[in-house]
């Protein structure tokens, strides 16, 4: 049976499908080829096609489907626009194929640029920063590599998430920290081991540090496996698992991993800072980045987040930017004393297309000044 979530997304996506689809229809049944059809009936018939491949895409993979649509019905409203506009400039009511044209240039705009998208969400980068401090941190440089969002099982497979970990091992990371949405609910229980085993392969100075997210304890209750089987892994491939609490890393350098935003038990900054040495170099794991007045106003030194995706497809970094939903969407600010960084994700949640933005793992050297 399904459950009120699931009815909730499933009429929300067909109340958005039909009228996208009327649109659709009554543009393609512009075309003359179409339009020229004696039985009136049969050219209706053949302009909702578009609706009829949306219900198959529907059963393949709604989410995908859905993005699929709009962004083929956005790039259709814009075509149509320049296309008025071009009447208007020739002083037409019609031009001589302008439907066809329309339709068609739309369909290859939109074709190529989820192309481009889907490229961007499965072909991972390594993106470098940076960092100095005035502190003392005891060592000359310190290397933290950042692994977020993979939502395993999405855009990745266990075996590519243990491809990567090996990657990782050549650029020889102090430390790695996997700062929440390790897994989904999709993730299969073959491929949430065989992570966590990827995670045991990395060679590190200090250790493999990890933050739950959203995510990753789950949503619904049909996985293969709870939290419980998730930890048991995590602790066998060696993953300190931080929530709510810190350890001394190296020289003056101190780690603090807080318990993701919606955990209405998490500990506030002040709670997390009380026996906090801040002549320390505090670097904090913060799965969501939207606590940031409190960590700049703690003298954090340096806050690593994920959660956002990068804003995942354009136009979600604006509106993100709109609303306010999070402090920041992607990439390196500094407030006051604290460096913020945020990745957009080594891999996907449910959406396989990143525009816009890029699938990354994340390289920090922080060093003296």
């Amino acid at each position: 049976m399904l459950n009120a979530w699931t009815l909730m997304v499933i009429s929300i996506i067909l109340i958005v499908i039909f009228p996208v689809n009327m649109f659709f229809a009554t543009r393609l049944h512009k075309i003359k080829i179409i339009k020229d059809i004696n039985n009136k009936f049969l050219s209706w018939i053949i302009s909702f096609i578009p609706l009829y491949i949306t219900l198959l895409l529907l059963l393949w993979n709604s989410t995908n489907a859905y993005i699929i649509v709009l962004h083929f019905f956005f790039m259709l409203l814009i075509g149509e626009l320049i296309y008025k506009i071009a009447c208007i400039i020739k002083k037409k009511k019609e031009l001589k194929n302008g439907h066809e044209i329309t339709m068609l240039t739309c369909f290859i705009f939109t074709v190529l640029y989820l192309t481009w998208g889907y490229y961007l969400a499965h072909h991972v980068v390594l993106t470098h920063y940076d960092i100095t401090t005035n502190k003392d941190l005891g060592i000359d440089n310190f290397r933290v590599v950042q692994v977020t969002d993979s939502h395993v099982g999405a855009t990745m497979d266990g075996e590519d998430f243990y491809y990567y970990m090996i990657e990782i091992n050549e650029i020889n990371p102090d430390i790695v920290v996997v700062t929440g949405d390790f897994v989904d609910d999709d993730t299969s229980l073959k491929d949430m081991i065989r992570s966590c085993e990827g995670l045991g392969a990395l060679k590190t100075k200090y250790g493999v540090y990890f933050i739950y997210g959203n995510h990753d304890k789950g949503y619904f209750d049909y996985r293969e496996y709870g939290d419980k089987e998730l930890r048991e892994e995590l602790i066998k491939n060696n993953v300190i698992i931080l929530e709510d609490e810190g350890v001394d890393l190296v020289g003056n350098i101190y780690l603090l991993g807080r318990q993701d935003a919606q955990v209405r038990t998490r500990k506030s900054v002040e709670e997390l800072m009380n026996d906090v040495d801040i002549s320390k170099y505090v670097i904090v794991l913060d799965h969501e980045p939207n606590d940031y007045d409190n960590e700049e106003k703690a003298n954090m030194d340096l806050v690593i987040s994920g959660h956002t995706h990068g804003g995942q497809v354009f136009p979600l970094q604006i509106i993100d930017k709109m609303f306010g939903a999070n402090d920041q969407i992607y990439g390196f600010e500094r407030r006051g004393n604290t460096s913020f960084i945020v990745s957009s994700g080594i891999g996907d949640w449910a959406v396989k297309f990143k525009t816009f933005t890029k699938a990354e793992y994340v390289v920090i050297d922080i060093r003296n000044k």
